[in-house]
């Protein structure tokens, strides 16, 4: 019994100090992804990921978790670049994309055993990142319970340079959206004040 107990115990402390389920299901999204499910050649499609609200997934008020969205949101977003080829692409320029803003629109709750999808699509991209959008669609009515705004930055390389790779030619970005463009206008506001007080705290330590 000692054994078993030691085995159960250590993983207790590993599911109580590492998100074990999500270091799991990522790479296995992925796999899924790549091998189960066709390749989707156009850029610009919308493409859905099911999902389904447990109750690991539910707050105080039995809704789902507003993080759960985001991650629910980071599962499809990468599923999407993995079946369109982006990821291959990006990779293969020897670069790697990090989310470096996302914002969350919440109009409707999810609740327990409720089923959605998340349609996510490609809106364009700069000479920085690519812009996603991400819709949580309820099965029942087919409401949209939440729309999230990714910006999803390119590392190494450009998303110019990724899509080129991926199609063999020189594609020009959509025009975005003008909720994007006032959002992009948003954080790049924040950026300067941040970026401001950043520059007055080392002038006040310099004095």
């Amino acid at each position: 019994m000692e054994p078993l107990a030691l085995a159960l115990g250590a993983v207790a402390a590993l599911f109580a100090s590492v998100d074990v389920w999500y270091l799991l299901r990522m790479p296995l999204a992925m796999l899924y992804a790549r091998w189960l499910l066709p390749t989707v050649w156009d850029l610009l499609e919308e493409q859905s990921f099911q999902g389904l609200v447990l109750p690991s997934d539910l707050d105080c008020l039995l809704h789902m978790n507003n993080a759960r969205y985001l991650r629910e949101a980071d599962v499809a977003r990468c599923v999407h670049m993995a079946r369109c080829g982006l990821f291959r692409a990006v990779r293969a320029l020897g670069a790697h994309t990090v989310l470096a803003a996302s914002c969350c629109r919440y109009r409707r709750s999810l609740r327990l055993l409720e089923r959605f999808a998340v349609r996510t699509r490609l809106l364009g991209w700069d000479e920085r990142a690519f812009f996603l959008e991400q819709r949580f669609v309820s099965a029942r009515d087919g409401f949209v319970c939440a729309v999230v705004l990714v910006r999803q930055h390119v590392v190494g390389a450009s998303p110019d340079k990724a899509v080129s790779h991926l199609c063999r030619r020189k594609v020009e970005s959509p025009e975005l959206p003008e909720e994007v463009k006032h959002w992009l206008k948003y954080n790049e506001a924040s950026s300067q004040r941040l970026r401001a007080e950043s520059n007055m705290q080392k002038n006040s330590k310099d004095q």
